[in-house]
């Protein structure tokens, strides 16, 4: 079932990156940026009022480097939005997840953020080559 709602969660990615790179041809790359964080937040805080279990004052007794994720949230959008309509929907995905996996792989290699150590072993060596060579696949006219 996790496995399911991950998948879901990249289909959404995907159309979000079709949906917003049209958006941001019409009305501006961060003005559309902007538009799709507000209907995003919007929806974010009705769930919060209806559905929500904790307590969003707690943010303020938190490490201030916590607070980077909305921030690093709308660099995503924001490249999402520009590079979609230059690259495809496809080629932007997959250069977002390379970049994802080898932030990712790194992260877990040192222990960082999680405090989760995970190793690079061959096998994410060579997932992470695979997935490279997808990109320049993917990308190569």
């Amino acid at each position: 079932m996790y496995m399911l709602f991950a998948v879901i969660g990249g289909i959404c990615i995907a159309v979000q990156a079709g949906v917003n790179g049209m958006m941001g041809k019409q009305v501006g790359s961060i003005e559309a940026s902007f538009v799709s964080f507000l209907i995003g937040t919007v929806a974010l805080f009705l769930c919060m009022i209806f559905l929500g279990k904790g307590n969003p004052l707690h943010v303020l007794n938190l490490p201030k480097w916590q607070l980077t994720g909305g921030l690093l949230g709308a660099v995503y959008v924001f490249i999402s939005v520009t590079m979609t309509p230059k690259l495809g929907v496809a080629t932007t995905i997959l250069a977002i997840i390379f970049g994802q996996m080898a932030a990712s792989t790194l992260i877990d290699h040192y222990g960082l953020i999680s405090g989760k150590h995970i190793p690079i072993d061959w096998r994410r060596a060579a997932g992470l080559v695979c997935l490279g060579a997808a990109l320049i696949l993917f990308y190569k006219k």
